[in-house]
């Protein structure tokens, strides 16, 4: 089935299945504490969040650096595993603070500004460590597949909170999760396992040598390069509208529900739908689609429903029904065709691209369009500007996201190992 319906070959089922798990493991992990971090960020105060934001951002303007630095000295196949197991020990970290009776306020805040900082991050470091291992032509094909995986963990994940959180409590769901990142470095084992047998890294580069370079290449690689610039404003926009999302989707549920329970469990409903489809669209969806039309096309869906999903909340400013179909459709399609698609745009890239401007790009120039756009917001609540005008422009600007995006799968031709 897999090779009739996916065009998956026999030589590749092993990488496919180990590289499904990966993803499966990492964003289980991740979705088993996503709903206590949205929680966290409304009982730090929904007025809060532009701070929270701005304070991921400098997390991360410490963090890339320090990512860069390891990854310089190390060899790739050894950062992948020391990234998931640091993160592991900052969950159990935040499980003893808990159980010590820390501050709820402050300890909300911080909980919230990590998990948003590793979710960028594990994610980030999964697709760099995918990138050296499958080709670009195996990518095109096999991108949905290995997606799903993340998808299926992004189900199981809050399917796990939901079942457990009785019995270990919801800071009892960082041990699972810390458990379920070592999982996924024995996905990275065996992957690299396979890698070395099909010497499947890119450029005849070897991914067991260090990348080398200094602690701020991947900041000057993705300045020097059009081609990075160009990936860098996808994220950009992507950013952008999320955290204007994101805003609402607090703004609405705090005033849809007063108790705390019911809150996390709504936000709980969602990820579950979200993943739902997005499992749906990587597996019956994605590959052919990046096979036939591109990635291009495949990543101009999103702008599309964002910009139609801006509208509908213009039209219907408050509701939690319009709110909700909204972030579900959108993130459904972001999970689903847009980030397998733009993770094919690094398959052409060489190392320093894939682990240093890579990690900057989805982390700082992410991070950084959050901060930037939450507070642009604000200002404009706060000079009286209505929402619905707000929403308005952006479904407009969302016209030219389809045109980058297009512009910008049409250069990866061109490019080559200097990521130019």
């Amino acid at each position: 089935m897999l090779e009739r319906f996916a065009a998956v070959r026999r030589e590749e089922r092993e990488a496919l299945a180990w590289a499904f798990l990966h993803f499966f493991a990492v964003l289980c992990a991740y979705y088993l504490i996503r709903p206590l971090r949205d929680e966290m960020g409304i009982r730090g105060g929904v007025g809060n969040l532009k701070w929270m934001y701005t304070g991921t951002f400098l997390a991360m303007l410490v963090a890339v650096p320090c990512w860069s630095a390891v990854v310089a000295r190390l060899p790739r196949r050894s950062v992948v595993p020391i990234a998931y197991r640091f993160v592991a020990l900052t969950l159990l970290a935040f499980f003893a603070a808990e159980r010590l009776g820390a501050p709820v306020g402050a300890t909300a805040r911080i909980f919230f500004v990590w998990v948003s900082v590793l979710n960028l991050l594990v994610v980030s470091v999964l697709w760099s460590f995918h990138a050296d291992v499958f080709r670009a032509e195996r990518a095109r094909r096999l991108y949905g597949l290995v997606a799903a995986g993340g998808s299926a963990g992004a189900i199981a994940g809050p399917w796990a909170a939901s079942a457990l959180a009785g019995a270990v409590g919801p800071s009892g769901l960082l041990v699972v999760a810390a458990a379920a990142l070592e999982g996924a470095v024995l996905c990275v084992a065996r992957l690299s396992r396979w890698a070395e047998r099909e010497r499947a890294g890119s450029f005849g580069e070897s991914p067991e040598e260090p990348v080398g370079g200094g602690v701020f290449e991947g900041f000057r690689l993705a300045l020097r390069s059009p081609y990075l610039l160009g990936i860098s404003a996808l994220l950009l926009f992507y950013s952008g509208t999320s955290t204007v999302a994101y805003q609402e989707q607090a703004r609405i549920v705090e005033a849809s529900f007063a108790d705390s329970a019911a809150r996390t469990a709504t936000f709980a409903r969602i990820d579950l739908a979200v993943n739902v489809l997005a499992i749906a669209l990587q597996g019956l969806v994605a590959g052919p689609m990046l096979a036939r039309l591109g990635a291009g096309a495949t990543i101009a869906v999103l702008p599309v429903v964002t910009g139609a999903g801006f509208l509908a909340l213009a039209s219907r400013p408050g509701s939690l029904g319009t709110l909700v179909a909204f972030q579900v459709v959108r993130r459904g399609a972001q999970y689903g065709l847009e980030r397998p698609a733009r993770e094919t745009l690094f398959t052409t890239l060489g190392g320093g691209a894939k682990y240093k401007a890579k990690s900057f790009m989805d982390t700082v120039v992410f991070r950084g369009g959050d901060a930037a756009s939450i507070w642009a917001y604000a200002t404009t609540a706060a000079l009286g500007v209505p929402g619905p005008v707000v929403w308005r422009v952006l479904a407009a600007a969302c016209v030219a996201w389809v045109l980058l995006a297009r512009g910008v799968a049409r250069r990866q031709g061109r490019t080559a190992e200097t990521g130019r």
